[in-house]
């Protein structure tokens, strides 16, 4: 075994094409941490998601701290500031998205066994500690939620972000 350079892996990456690559926005509201909107830029690079937008207090590029975390991968990734989050998700669904929350309701699906009927899916990730804002959760279409075992009921936002995307990833490669 051996490990591959960065440019095998580079040109092994432009060989494959994400289902999440025209289909999928990942939306982060009122995310307070400069950090964790890098580790988010970097989890959409790295799943091919087609946009990340950006809204309420979250901090958006060119920032150091945004960078650092992200390697870059602002750069990469087409990004949105969002100024009206309702007007956003009016519109959204206009375009047959799917609005999503990733949240913990008393009616949200796991991922696995969320349907997404084969519509381009935009989810949204709230702030670090108090989740999505009470005024974006009534225009949801669903909430889902990653499953979780332990003491703890919640997952650090950008971490939760990329265990979202690989599952969506998975629920959507063989469709």
């Amino acid at each position: 075994m051996k490990k591959l350079t960065t440019r095998q892996i580079l040109q092994r990456n432009r060989e494959r094409s994400s289902p999440l690559g025209s289909h999928f926005i990942l939306w982060l509201h009122n995310i307070r941490s400069l950090h964790n909107v890098g580790a988010a830029f970097r989890c959409a690079d790295a799943f091919g998601v087609k946009e990340l937008w950006l809204s309420g207090y979250t901090p958006v590029p060119p920032r150091p701290e945004i960078t650092k975390t992200a390697i870059g991968a602002e750069e990469h990734v087409s990004w949105e500031k969002i100024e009206d989050e309702i007007g956003a998700i009016t519109e959204l669904k206009k375009n047959g998205y799917l609005v999503l929350g990733l949240e913990q309701t008393d009616s949200s699906v796991l991922i696995r066994d969320f349907d997404t009927k084969e519509k381009p899916v935009c989810l949204i990730l709230g702030n670090e500690v108090t989740g999505i804002d009470k005024k974006i959760l009534p225009h949801l279409d669903a909430a889902v939620e990653i499953p979780q075992f332990g003491m703890k009921h919640s997952l650090n936002v950008s971490v939760a972000a990329g265990v979202a995307l690989y599952a969506f990833y998975d629920l959507l490669r063989d469709k």
